[in-house]
């Protein structure tokens, strides 16, 4: 089996994408060879069957060098592939799906995302095939999709200590891009309240603000904080490399998510295999938590139920929901049988 990979990035130090360079590892571990073609290109260290061609992003080449030494791996790597496989591209499915139908190869996309564009439309036009991790997670109606779950890395993400400790300082994370519809306001008014019933807790947030929009969103969320004398209580840690972001997880109590995307977040299938208890909003997981680890948008509620979950024996099924849908071995598995 020879498979050539389409994606964005390859990096271990990258906060959002860097868990994709463990999608490879499994893949050449499945597979005789596999060719990596990526837009950027930082620090990996992937099997010697693991053949990576960067498009120069990293270097600061242009969009049409890009696109010329694009099609120049491609080509120069297609005729040894058995198929295709584009990771969250859909722009790239355009610019070689039909060229890879026209030479036989079998394509498939993998895409989680709820916004729908003219390039998604098209690109489910050309692929055979397309997984994704959820309902929730491709909106765009199409015979061609079947849900496989999210790929978590369960060797990566484990419970190393016991969780539970009554009469200590609960340690309360949630890690994501910042922006709006994480409804980080929110968090940052539950931690008043918090305060005000003299609760021992303390908040770590991490990730980073990439449009300018989302760094105005930052900033004024500092200034509330400051404003209402929480700096002790919350702290922005910033980006936290993704070859490192289990250790984020493991020295916490209590992972918190008020994200409004409803799609179903990687970021708390982490935490729920590493042992944490979760509080959502987010109503992708209506059917998957319990009824304590759901909450409304409302402030007092959040809270209430903060403080009874710092106070919980973690469920243990948390983590065995992960391994029984979500494990990365048997999504890499399911991708190899796709191409038979």
């Amino acid at each position: 089996m020879r498979l050539l990979i389409i994606t964005q990035k390859i990096d271990l130090n990258d906060d959002i994408l860097g868990f994709f360079h463990k999608w490879v590892e499994k893949l050449a571990e499945k597979s005789e060879k596999v060719y990596v073609i990526t837009s950027y290109l930082g620090e990996y260290n992937l099997p010697k069957n693991a053949e990576i061609f960067s498009l120069g992003k990293e270097k600061g080449l242009g969009k049409m060098r890009r696109y010329f030494l694009f099609y120049k791996f491609f080509l120069s790597n297609i005729k040894n592939s058995d198929g295709v496989f584009f990771h969250m591209c859909p722009e790239y499915v355009l610019a070689a799906g039909l060229a890879a139908k026209i030479l036989g190869k079998k394509t498939l996309l993998w895409y989680t995302h709820k916004s729908i564009n003219w390039r998604l439309r098209l690109a489910e036009k050309i692929v055979d095939k397309i997984f994704t991790a959820s309902k929730e997670s491709f909106r765009l109606k199409s015979q061609k999709v079947e849900i496989t779950g999210h790929g978590i890395d369960l060797q990566k993400f484990q419970i190393t200590k016991l969780k539970f400790q009554t009469n200590s300082k609960s340690k309360i994370i949630t890690a994501g891009r910042i922006a709006k519809v994480k409804n980080l306001d929110l968090l940052v008014e539950v931690a008043e309240i918090l305060k005000s019933k003299n609760f021992n807790f303390f908040v770590k947030i991490a990730g980073t603000a990439i449009l300018d929009k989302d760094k105005d969103y930052l900033e004024n969320l500092k200034q509330d904080i400051f404003k209402k004398k929480l700096e002790s209580y919350i702290d922005f840690c910033g980006k936290i490399p993704y070859k490192e972001i289990e250790k984020f997880y493991q020295e916490a109590n209590l992972f918190v998510n008020f994200s409004g995307t409803g799609s179903l977040d990687k970021a708390i299938l982490e935490a729920m295999a590493c042992g944490l208890n979760i509080l959502t909003l987010n109503e992708a997981f209506k059917d998957i938590l319990p009824e304590e680890n759901l909450s409304s948008e409302k402030p007092q509620e959040i809270a209430k139920k903060i403080i009874f979950l710092s106070n919980k024996e973690v469920d243990s099924s948390l983590r065995e929901y992960v391994f029984k849908n979500h494990d990365l071995n048997n999504l890499t598995s399911k991708i190899i049988k796709f191409y038979g």
